[in-house]
């Protein structure tokens, strides 16, 4: 195993999220390294250098795998993630990407905002959790 859940986490929409460690070198990453947050272990590979950083979020059904890197405060959930970096700082609510791979889309938010319940965008976003 090259990471592991903590005990300290956060909710983000209802969902409980758990900030990792690195319980050995690898890639730029020490062992003892915190790293960004995830929902569950199938959201990141114990595998490669993959490695969520900082402040970014992963949760859903999202994989990171590969030497994929997620950095700043990105938010990444959905379907597959094919290996890259994707790295995100702005403050503001703003949709930053949409990566296709096959039939299989990512997004990835920062600080996504939520409009009042029922309207369609709102809608959207909730059922690509």
């Amino acid at each position: 195993m090259k990471y592991k859940l903590t005990k300290e986490t956060k909710e983000v929409y209802g969902l409980k999220l758990f900030r990792i460690e690195a319980l050995k070198d690898f890639g730029d990453v020490e062992k003892g390294e915190k790293g960004g947050w995830i929902e569950k272990e199938e959201n990141l590979s114990q595998e490669n250098n993959a490695w969520i950083y900082g402040n970014a979020r992963v949760y859903g059904n999202a994989e990171i795998y590969g030497n994929a890197s997620v950095y700043g405060d990105a938010w990444i959930y959905g379907k597959k993630l094919i290996s890259g970096y994707f790295y995100h700082t702005k403050e503001k609510s703003e949709k930053i990407e949409i990566m296709e791979n096959d039939e299989d889309y990512e997004t990835l938010y920062s600080e996504p905002k939520y409009e009042e319940e029922g309207t369609k965008k709102q809608e959207l976003l909730k059922n690509n959790l």
